[in-house]
């Protein structure tokens, strides 16, 4: 993905040219104080932690951040506008403008991390019952994330196919209708039933995913790799490895922040 930053949670005056027009207006101060921290200095905070795995109350005062408390509420108020999502679109569309999306195929993995007790988690079947929680990724031909979500590890994998195929954005960017659906989608064995089978078929989409049962050699792992490179760098960011975050939307921050970031590599390649 070429050679990275030294310093990966700076902000680059083109990512922030980006993200600053997204960012919602902020509130009146309801009392008189230290001025505002401006929204890069916390948006590199945010990145520190997600990069390096650090918990909010030992985020280093003397790099600008501004206190653990402002960029958690940053983190929080910016996902519950919808940038991040809004950023990830923005990104899908350079790349369909310069064809750089594949949709021939798309690839689905769901990844498990394990986590203290709160919401969407839940017992993992793979991990002996301990609390955990999911990671579920759809990714096109060439590995670049089209959507992610979070949910419990105690959730069936096989459930959450169609919700993540929904989730996909409508992605203009060239002439004609906007494009949401890959043409085959690849899966693993826990994505093996007849069920979500039929209902990829109607929504054109053909299931190309390995049976339980048969021998292992399935043939597909020469398309699926692309999808088990994009956990990697997922997990690369150290804070999504582990969820220490009780709350669900904070960690689906953190998830979203890091599939801007993964897919904004890839338009930096367009360069």
């Amino acid at each position: 993905m070429g050679k990275r930053q030294s310093r990966p949670w700076t902000v680059s005056g083109e990512l922030w040219s980006l993200i600053e027009p997204l960012l919602p207006e902020p509130g009146p101060k309801l009392v008189a104080g230290r001025p505002r921290v401006p929204d890069r200095h916390a948006l590199c905070g945010i990145l520190f932690v997600l990069h390096t795995g650090i918990q909010w109350e030992y985020l280093p005062q003397e790099l600008g951040f501004g206190s653990r408390m402002t960029c958690w509420r940053r983190l929080a108020a910016w996902n519950e506008a919808g940038v991040w999502e809004k950023l990830h679109l923005m990104l899908l569309k350079k790349l369909r403008s310069a064809k750089q999306l594949d949709w021939s195929r798309a690839v689905m993995d769901s990844p498990t991390c394990g986590r203290p007790a709160g919401p969407k988690s839940g017992p993992s079947p793979v991990d002996r019952a301990r609390p955990g929680s999911t990671h579920h990724v759809l990714v096109d031909g060439q590995g670049i994330p089209l959507a992610v979500s979070l949910t419990g590890g105690n959730r069936n994998d096989v459930t959450h196919l169609i919700p993540l195929l929904d989730k996909v954005p409508s992605v203009a960017g060239v002439v004609g209708r906007p494009r949401r659906r890959p043409d085959v989608l690849f899966a693993d064995r826990g994505y093996d039933h007849d069920k979500y089978r039929r209902l990829l078929w109607k929504r054109g989409i053909r299931p190309a995913i390995a049976e339980r049962g048969l021998p292992h050699g399935s043939g597909l792992g020469s398309f699926r790799w692309v999808v088990e490179r994009t956990i990697s760098w997922l997990h690369g960011f150290r804070r999504l490895r582990i969820r220490w975050e009780r709350r669900g939307d904070i960690h689906e921050a953190f998830l979203g922040l890091a599939t801007c970031l993964i897919t904004h590599r890839h338009v930096q390649r367009l360069c």
